[in-house]
């Protein structure tokens, strides 16, 4: 059973990123975890008026390992070992509430964005259940030093990941990795997976639609964009006719883990197997279509 209180990372805190690199990469294939780290500095956590509970309700928990398989299968996988709610790799760098803060941003600040409206900026004002994260307000200078410890170290290292892998392989596909709460879906059952491609603009159609496919043949609802499209990554980094393709993958948290406690459950272990089946198919595909 799994604590419900967040790893607290001290003197001997881990990199920020994780990077498991299979011994070859055989395959154009890059798999990446944004949210799903927890090493929670102590300073935020004296910062933070919640308790060791609500403050993991943004975590994508997990994640990291219903995808461990990639490196057996060719493919790297990056993650962050630093929680979403200490700084989300997923937005730009530096979309942040000024109403956080105790004296002015920099006018380079993007304070205006609908992320930072909702309080899920760079740095969050709120968990994702909706409760405020801090007790005082913060100074800019400890935040930009938070997303150049953070953020900038994840996304160096995923460039530098898609750029080694479109050199070899002449494209690159990264399956970016997300799970998502349980919703009730009036007149409609709750989808078990949403894979998001920017509405059809950061990935090659076939390939979602292989996805899809795959997904849908082992029993899970699959929707596509409905209600996540992607985000700053899928966005960013997906241009198909550069040859760099993204598709982020959104599973729904009950499949595998008791929400409320932020434990595994018994489903845990399908879902693993499912998730290495599909990457074990990807593997075997012929990639070329990417280059059409």
């Amino acid at each position: 059973m799994d604590l419900p209180l967040p790893v607290i990372a001290g003197d001997n805190r881990p990199e920020p990123v994780l990077l498991l690199r299979p011994s070859r990469q055989t395959v154009p294939l890059v798999f990446a975890s944004p949210h799903s780290g927890r090493c929670y500095p102590p300073e935020f956590l004296a910062e933070s008026r919640l308790d060791a509970l609500s403050v993991r309700r943004s975590e994508d928990s997990f994640v990291d390992e219903l995808f461990a398989a990639a490196p057996d299968h060719g493919a790297p996988l990056v993650a962050a070992t630093f929680p979403r709610v200490y700084c989300d790799a997923n937005r730009e760098a530096w979309e942040l509430d000024p109403a956080m803060f105790d004296g002015p941003l920099p006018p380079w600040v993007n304070t205006a964005s609908p992320r930072v409206g909702a309080g899920l900026g760079t740095v969050a004002r709120i968990v994702a259940s909706g409760e405020p994260v801090y007790r005082s307000r913060l100074s800019f200078s400890a935040v930009e030093a938070r997303i150049q410890r953070c953020w900038h170290p994840y996304h160096a290292a995923l460039g530098r990941l898609i750029a080694e892998t479109k050199a070899q392989f002449g494209a690159c596909l990264l399956i970016d990795c997300h799970s998502m709460p349980t919703h009730p879906v009036h007149g409609a059952a709750a989808p078990d997976i949403v894979l998001g491609d920017a509405h059809g603009t950061a990935c090659a159609p076939r390939a979602v639609r292989l996805i899809e496919e795959v997904l849908g043949g082992f029993g899970y609802r699959v929707r596509r964009n409905d209600p996540y499209a992607g985000g700053y990554v899928t966005r960013h980094y997906g241009r198909p006719r550069e040859q760099v393709h993204v598709l982020q993958i959104e599973l729904a948290r009950g499949l595998y883990m008791n929400e409320a406690a932020i434990e595994r459950s018994p489903g845990m272990v399908r879902l693993r197997a499912d998730l290495t089946r599909l990457i074990a198919r990807l593997a075997r595909t012929d990639w070329s279509l990417l280059r059409n």
